[in-house]
Formats: structure tokens, C-alpha cells, sequence
């Protein structure tokens, strides 16, 4: 019996217990799925002492500094070419050779023509040509000597007629006789004097000029069949070909010192405020790979103009190339450098967030996020430096793998 009675006991507490222990089971299996459930798994990045760089990527054009361009003066054949494309010229070297016959006829008309100006303008100022000034002293001679038998025969007859021997009407006739000698001797003087009219002057010394101007069109037209170097560089173009026809004003070569080259490049407008003269410059070519070339901004844009459908302005600076690699009208690629801070915070730039234009990080202590405030600094495309809030080394928060949003307190792995 008492055995019997301890068995019903004993089934008894484990009609209860069996389901209790399996309750506690079964909760702690919930809480183990709830506490994993609640883990997000995160991408992080650490923060690092390192350098960053705020920088302004655009496009650029190499241009000669000291450029000469020699064009047609006129429709010629080109009769010589001395040199050829890439060739290093010294000053005063002769390059080329236009055919320069009829330059030189125009050249010889012109001076003639000049000439025959000249001789008329000097004709004038003197009163006429040579032989109408010879032949204007001898009438002026009889007119003076009739002047002078006129006023002695006047003078006679008014003595003649004081003593009565003469007439008033034969002192008349003298008069009148002395007074058309005298007219005709002051109009013989003033054709000397005053033989053209200041507006036949003023035509003579026009025609004077012009044909001086045309003289010195011609020979300015005849200096320009020579071309020669002005100057120690390099034949970059070359575009006239010996015996080929050129029109007035065509391109024939161009010379350039390429030891210096210009740089000119364009920065879209929102940069334009981030610029200043002397930060550096690093230009790169294609067609050169990993070579890099340093300069600096020597000036500044001044207004800002539409480059095709862009808004830009317009730096220069000047690059040193005395290995001549870089050319002219090529295509480079500019970065010019608007900031740079060394040994520094940098941390990933997708790891700030904001809150009311406050930057934020999520931190990781333990596996926990902690929200950190922080004070920025320089800022490019990949970093940002962080003045403040961090030390070296930190783990931050950049996402979570699944999409989740992440906040402050919660639990992570990573």
C-alpha cells in the first residue's frame, strides 16, 4: 500500500513538472530566436589618420605661350619649304618661300607711282614744273620793265604839262597806261606766288600719301614670301606643301617655344568660388599613361561664360616641358587641388550621416551602436576628415547588409 501510495505521488509532480520544463524550454528557444532575430548584420569601416584632398576635376587644352603663325599675303604658288613638321628652328631662319613675281611687279608699279606723286607735290610748292617756271621769269621781266618805261613816261608828261607843253588828256592816257603795267605785273607775281589753290594742295599731297601707303603695302606683302623664324622653337604645324597653291591668308606654319606651354581649362561655375592663384595643378594625357605634370593656377577666372552647355570660368597656368612631350591643341585632363590636410581623421564618407544638418556616426562598442556626434572637416567624393568625436581606430557603422535601417542601441554583428 505505501508503495503504491508513493508511486501515485510521484506521478503526480511529474504531471506537473514535465510541462513546466518544457514551457521553460520553449521559452528559452524564444528568446535564443528573438535575440537573434534582433541582431542586423552591418557593413563598417574604421577611422583611420591618414591625408585627404578636396579637388576639382575638369578637362583642359595645351596652347603655346610664345606662338608665331605665318599666313599667305596674298593668292600664291609656295616655291620653297626648308623645313619639315617637328623641326627645331633657330631665330632668323629661313622656312619658306612663296613665288614672289607678281608681288614685285606691284612693288615696281607702286614706287613709280610714289615717285610721280612726289614730283607733282614738289611742282606745286614751287609754283609749277621746271619749264613753266622758266617760262614765267621772262614775262615777269617785261611786265616789271613795262611797269617802270609806264611810270617814267607819266612822270614826264605831268612835268610836260606843269609848263603848259602837254594835255590833261595825254596825262590820262599815261596813267592809265602805267595802271594796266602794274596790273599786269602783280597777276604774273601772285601765278608765282599763288599758282594752286590750297584744295589742288590738299589733292597733290593725298595722292602723295596713297601712293606711299600702296608702296608700303606692297613691300610689307614681298617681306612676308620669306618666312623667316622669329625666333628660337619647334615646327608644330605645317600644313603648306612645296609647289601646292596657297590663298591670301591661308595657314602656312606655325612655330612655337614648347619649353612652356599654357594651360587653359574650365571650371563648371558651383567650383568656380573654391579657386585661388598658386594651388597646384596635376594634368594628365592619354596618350602618355601615368605621367603626371605639376603646375599651379596663375589666374583666376574674372567672369564666368557659357562653354557649350556648361557655365564655366577660365584658369591659365603655365607648365614647364622641356622634355616636349606635351603638344599643342591636345586634350588633357586637370585636377587642381582646392584643399589638402595631412595626418588627419578620414573616415568613409557614407559613414556621416545628418540630423537637422548635424553630422552624426553610429559607432560599435561591443556589438552595440552608440550615436556619436562629430565636427567635420575637408570633404571629396570618398572621405571626410573629422575634426572632432573620434579617435583613430573606431569601428563605425556604414549600413546594414539587409537594407535595414540602423538607430542608436541596437544590436549588430559584423
Amino acid at each position: 500500500m505505501p508503495l503504491n501510495g508513493n508511486n501515485s505521488g510521484r506521478s503526480k509532480w511529474r504531471w506537473w513538472v514535465t510541462p513546466l520544463l518544457a514551457l521553460v524550454a520553449v521559452a528559452a528557444l524564444a528568446a535564443f530566436v528573438t535575440g537573434r532575430a534582433s541582431t542586423v548584420e552591418v557593413r563598417t569601416a574604421v577611422v583611420e589618420q591618414g591625408n585627404i584632398r578636396s579637388v576639382i576635376s575638369t578637362n583642359g587644352k595645351i596652347e603655346p605661350v610664345n606662338n608665331f603663325e605665318a599666313h599667305a599675303p596674298m593668292p600664291a604658288s609656295v616655291k620653297r619649304v626648308l623645313v619639315k613638321e617637328g623641326a627645331a628652328v633657330k631665330k632668323g631662319e629661313l622656312l619658306l618661300v612663296l613665288d614672289d613675281a607678281d608681288v614685285r611687279a606691284q612693288s615696281a608699279r607702286a614706287l613709280a607711282q610714289l615717285k610721280a606723286a612726289q614730283a607733282d607735290l614738289a611742282a606745286s610748292e614751287r609754283g609749277g614744273t621746271q619749264e613753266e617756271v622758266l617760262s614765267l621769269e621772262p614775262q615777269l621781266v617785261k611786265a616789271r620793265t613795262d611797269r617802270d618805261a609806264a611810270q617814267r613816261n607819266l612822270d614826264a608828261l605831268q612835268r610836260l604839262q606843269a609848263q603848259g607843253a602837254a594835255s590833261a588828256g595825254e596825262v590820262l592816257e599815261a596813267q592809265n597806261t602805267l595802271a594796266r603795267a602794274s596790273a599786269q605785273l602783280q597777276f604774273l607775281e601772285r601765278k608765282r606766288a599763288n599758282r594752286y589753290s590750297n584744295a589742288e594742295l590738299a589733292r597733290v599731297a593725298a595722292q602723295r600719301d596713297q601712293a606711299n601707303a600702296a608702296y608700303a603695302a606692297a613691300q610689307d606683302t614681298l617681306s612676308k614670301t620669306n618666312v623667316h623664324a622669329p625666333f628660337d622653337g619647334i615646327v608644330y604645324s605645317l600644313p603648306a606643301k612645296q609647289g601646292g597653291f596657297v590663298a591670301g591668308g591661308d595657314l602656312l606654319l606655325q612655330v612655337a617655344d614648347l619649353r612652356n606651354v599654357l594651360l587653359r581649362a574650365f571650371v563648371d561655375e558651383p567650383d568656380v568660388a573654391r579657386l585661388s592663384q598658386r594651388q597646384p595643378i596635376e594634368i594628365t594625357w592619354d596618350a602618355v599613361p601615368g605621367r603626371v605634370w605639376q603646375t599651379t593656377v596663375t589666374s583666376i577666372p574674372s567672369t564666368v561664360m557659357p562653354h557649350g552647355s556648361r557655365n564655366v570660368g577660365e584658369i591659365t597656368s603655365i607648365i614647364k616641358n622641356d622634355d616636349l612631350k606635351l603638344l599643342p591643341n591636345i586634350n588633357v585632363g586637370v585636377t587642381i587641388v582646392a584643399a589638402e590636410h595631412d595626418n588627419v581623421l578620414v573616415v568613409p564618407r557614407e559613414a556621416v550621416r545628418n540630423d537637422d544638418s548635424k553630422p552624426y556616426v553610429l559607432q560599435i562598442v561591443g556589438h552595440e551602436l552608440r550615436r556619436r556626434e562629430v565636427t567635420t572637416g575637408l570633404a571629396n567624393l570618398t572621405q571626410v576628415e573629422i575634426a572632432q568625436g573620434l579617435s583613430a581606430k573606431d569601428v563605425l557603422a556604414i549600413g546594414s547588409t539587409n537594407g535595414k535601417s540602423l538607430g542608436e542601441g541596437m544590436q549588430v554583428k559584423f
